[in-house]
């Protein structure tokens, strides 16, 4: 009889391959952690401007008793003197005049149903220069002339039920008028600001307000803010005389007509909205001449021509939307230049193509490559499949997506490679039992 083989050989190789087995198991179905591409920043948005409300040093002398009635009447606390002791929400705010103290500013908000604006309370606020309402849902009532005279911030919110325009113009001396979420019946916006040649800051957005753009504006205007209103007819070039305004919304209106070639003289302008209009022609050239554009949105109009080559000079630009026009041609952007935008959008211009031997395909534009001819070669991805993929989320992370793949595609095969060597140790130890069995016969 021949002697058996040494057990301990054996012993010592199955040992062996099962470590290595287990082992490459355990590496196969670690979890690993996906890179999560940096999200891009949402712009901030565009808030109306708003009265400034330094609060007066501190005096010993009492508010005028006229108006601590008054305020009294319009139910605001007064068991202390509001000049030293405000209500809530800082809704008044005195001067330091002597022997005694006036209100310069008054805020009502989320006033009670039961809330009278009597005249004669009205009357003896005089001295207010900023008044403003908000979540006042009371009627508006005729205000004294003085009153109307003295005020230089007036701010309506979703307050006064209705305005009308010539209620409106009487307040002849403001810097800063803002009405939002309250309606405002007027023939044009000219019938309000007419006679306002001191207004700074204007907002009268989601008023249904009618009419048209007025032909002559006031050369102090720094913020327009239209939005959302039922304005109809072309942007009128008086609007482009404007060197100071910084900020410009007409979006959701019925203007129609192309944007005005003298839109450059308009050198201060940082942010602009024409949005969901009906606007037709080109881009004009002349907006090149705005160094500090920050944010263009020029969306859902019926724009045509190519994207204009300049809007990749301005170093400013953090938002461009061009998406739901009938722009053609090829983008003329490379990917140094998107990567920096916060929010970038072309979809919704059919014939609109990019270069892909400049942009990759995984920035997610909205458009179609190009071909030789520079036409677009396919139909642009829709929407709902680039949302449905996880990797879609970064525009701009190539390296994360590349490890990605290479992982999963790695981790599949490690785990077929220790299950055959598992298998394998199974199988080596059957045979060897029973060739064992053979040699101890």
């Amino acid at each position: 009889m021949k002697p058996p083989p040494p057990p301990l050989f054996y012993l010592l190789f199955l040992l062996s391959a099962t470590v290595i087995s287990a082992a490459t198991t355990l590496n196969a179905t670690k979890p690993t952690t996906p890179k999560t591409p940096a999200s891009s920043p949402t712009p901030a948005p565009t808030s109306s401007p708003t009265s400034p409300t330094t609060k007066a040093p501190p005096s010993s002398s009492p508010l005028d008793p006229k108006q601590l009635e008054a305020l009294q009447s319009l139910n605001i606390p007064t068991t202390r003197d509001p000049c030293v002791q405000p209500s809530p929400r800082n809704a008044t705010i005195c001067d330091n005049s002597k022997p005694l103290r006036h209100l310069i500013s008054l805020h009502l908000s989320n006033c009670s149903s039961d809330l009278f604006l009597s005249f004669n309370a009205l009357k003896s606020l005089s001295s207010l220069r900023s008044l403003s309402f908000t979540n006042c849902h009371v009627s508006p009532i005729r205000f004294p002339s003085d009153l109307s005279l003295s005020l230089t911030s007036f701010s309506c919110i979703q307050s006064l039920r209705r305005l009308s325009g010539v209620w409106l113009s009487r307040f002849v001396n403001l810097t800063d008028l803002t009405v939002t979420y309250t309606p405002v019946s007027a023939s044009g916006v000219y019938v309000i600001l007419g006679n306002m040649h001191k207004l700074k800051t204007l907002t009268i957005s989601h008023a249904n307000l009618t009419g048209s753009l007025p032909r002559h504006l006031h050369l102090n205007l720094t913020h327009i803010d239209l939005s959302d209103n039922k304005l109809k007819g072309k942007i009128t070039t008086s609007l482009t005389l404007l060197q100071d305004l910084e900020f410009l919304n007409l979006s959701s209106n019925g203007l129609n007509g192309e944007i005005p070639t003298e839109f450059g003289d308009l050198i201060s302008l940082k942010n602009l909205s024409l949005a969901s209009n009906s606007l037709s022609g080109s881009i004009p050239d002349s907006m090149s001449a705005i160094p500090g554009l920050v944010h263009v949105d020029l969306s859902n109009n019926q724009l045509n021509g190519t994207v204009p080559k300049f809007l990749a000079e301005l170093k400013g630009l953090k938002v461009l939307n061009l998406e739901n026009n009938g722009l053609h041609g090829v983008l003329p952007f490379n990917a140094s230049f998107i990567k920096r935008l916060a929010v970038f959008k072309f979809g919704g211009n059919s014939n609109l193509c990019y270069n892909h031997s400049v942009l990759s395909s995984k920035l997610k534009l909205g458009v179609a490559r190009c071909d030789k001819h520079g036409l677009p070669v396919s139909p642009p991805p829709s929407k709902e499949s680039s949302a449905d993929s996880q990797s879609d989320s970064s525009d701009y992370s190539d390296e994360g997506d590349t490890s990605n793949k290479k992982e999963s595609h790695h981790g599949p095969s490690k785990v077929v490679l220790g299950f055959a060597i598992g298998i394998s140790s199974i199988v080596f130890l059957i045979v060897f039992l029973i060739l064992l069995a053979k040699w101890c016969r």
